[in-house]
């Protein structure tokens, strides 16, 4: 479930995943909401474990920024987003192959996560890493319609900054 929610933003995973961890999908939102007060995410406030959009649900591009780093201190975690497609089967031996949406990995040099996401209110969203002979740049962007391109230029120019241009 993990895998699908990172990779194909399946909602119907992260909600199982919720309920796993907390029993219900009320319970994990405080869980949420805790965590971010403990990362000092002061302009973060979950109402859904999903991201979807309702009144009081937000995130800065700061707090992702902290979210995405902590995030990929997590082993588990940096492997799956890095990811560019797996195969994963249930229990009862289906199979599904999970391609990752977000179309910088495995396609932009140096590129190993994170997440991409949409939703009517935020637009088109991208949290992006790359390392490049040493470099990382973090790139978050929020609401911006032309995000894989506007992300590969951003990064490019970050990297050609630190002198390390592909």
């Amino acid at each position: 479930a993990l895998a699908a929610t990172l990779l194909r933003s399946a909602n119907d995973a992260c909600l199982a995943l919720a309920e796993h961890v907390a029993g219900d999908k009320a319970r994990f939102v405080k869980l949420m909401n805790r965590r971010a007060a403990a990362l000092g995410l002061t302009r973060t406030h979950f109402t859904n474990p999903c991201g979807h959009d309702e009144p009081g649900h937000l995130a800065s591009a700061r707090d992702l920024a902290v979210l995405a780093e902590t995030a990929m201190a997590q082993p588990v975690f940096a492997k799956l987003v890095a990811t560019v497609e797996l195969r994963v089967s249930t229990l009862e031996g289906r199979h599904f192959d999970l391609v990752n949406r977000n179309e910088l990995v495995g396609r932009y040099a140096g590129a190993i996560g994170i997440k991409s996401g949409f939703t009517p209110r935020a637009g088109k969203c991208l949290v992006a890493l790359a390392r490049r002979d040493g470099a990382s740049v973090l790139l978050v962007l929020l609401n911006a319609p032309d995000r894989w391109w506007g992300a590969v230029a951003a990064l490019d120019r970050a990297f050609a900054e630190a002198g390390t241009p592909y």
